[in-house]
């Protein structure tokens, strides 16, 4: 399999990068770790007229530890994050799912920054950043713009990115201290992407849920955020029973599509499962939780 024909740009500046951008417009791609790009060139399924490789750009691979956010750079590799100390000590949840990845070999050339502005809703790291209410920046020839996961992310492989803006970093909010995290899934095989996956964190105060978040990936065309399970789960004592309510509540608000590996009621039950194995996972995590 081979590509249609193309340009090729290897900008070394930022600056250099969005003009090449905003000269060919919606014709354009940008390539950073290529891991899904180049398959999807490969077989035609995207056809680019021009290809702007922004890995001789400096100071987009780093990982940075802040107050309350990690900060890590559009292209350091999904292998670096992953065996980050940073990301392990500040947002373990974050680590489990870069676990789960492809296989290592993807991982060692993908890049952070080329998952979230791929926007596949069955990647690990979308639902990652939507449930913890995460944020990317991005550079064009309008300035410097941060955008909150929830207004990222569009449909399908789509993003609220304009065409000549490049994504230059990704900001995880920390798990708080104490919380307790899960990230679970279900593929075909290992390195698959998932029919269906849960990530939860739990923060438990007084005997109770004090707040709870469920991120959800391979159940429709963005990542999703079970706030009904939520909202159904904040204030309450921790429980097989509670469980069971909030995998019910999932199964009642996901939309997920059928496809050739997965009905779609059979995503929906499965999103249950996970969501209740992730809930009784994160509850064992948590630090002074009664244990139901």
């Amino acid at each position: 399999m081979k590509p249609a024909p193309f340009e090729y740009f290897a900008p070394e500046s930022l600056e250099h990068a969005v003009d090449l951008l905003h000269t060919h417009g919606d014709g354009a791609k940008v390539l950073a770790g290529g891991q899904s790009l180049v398959p999807l060139m490969n077989m035609r399924l995207a056809r680019p007229a021009a290809v702007v490789d922004i890995n001789r750009i400096p100071g987009l691979a780093y990982i940075a530890d802040g107050a309350e956010t990690i900060r890590i750079g559009a292209l350091t590799r999904l292998r670096a994050a992953e065996t980050s100390g940073v990301v392990a000590a500040r947002c373990p949840l974050l680590r489990d799912a870069l676990r789960l990845v492809g296989h290592v070999q993807i991982r060692n050339r993908g890049t952070v920054g080329g998952s979230v502005a791929h926007a596949d809703p069955a990647a690990e790291l979308t639902a990652v950043l939507a449930l913890l209410d995460g944020r990317v920046v991005v550079e064009g020839r309008r300035g410097t713009r941060v955008i909150p996961a929830a207004d990222l992310f569009v449909t399908y492989l789509t993003t609220s990115l304009e065409a000549d803006e490049v994504l230059t970093e990704v900001q995880f909010p920390a798990v708080p201290p104490g919380a307790g995290w899960s990230w679970l899934e279900v593929a075909r095989r290992y390195g698959d992407f998932a029919l269906a996956g849960a990530g939860v964190v739990l923060r438990v105060a007084g005997g109770a849920i004090a707040e709870a978040r469920i991120g959800l990936t391979g159940l429709g065309p963005v990542p999703v955020r079970a706030r009904a399970a939520e909202r159904l789960l904040a204030g309450r004592a921790a429980s097989e029973a509670l469980w069971a309510e909030a995998a019910a509540a999932v199964r009642d608000t996901v939309e997920p599509d059928g496809d050739i590996h997965a009905t779609a009621e059979y995503r929906r039950h499965v999103a249950g499962v996970v969501v209740q194995r992730a809930l009784r996972e994160a509850i064992g995590r948590a630090g002074d939780a009664p244990r139901p």
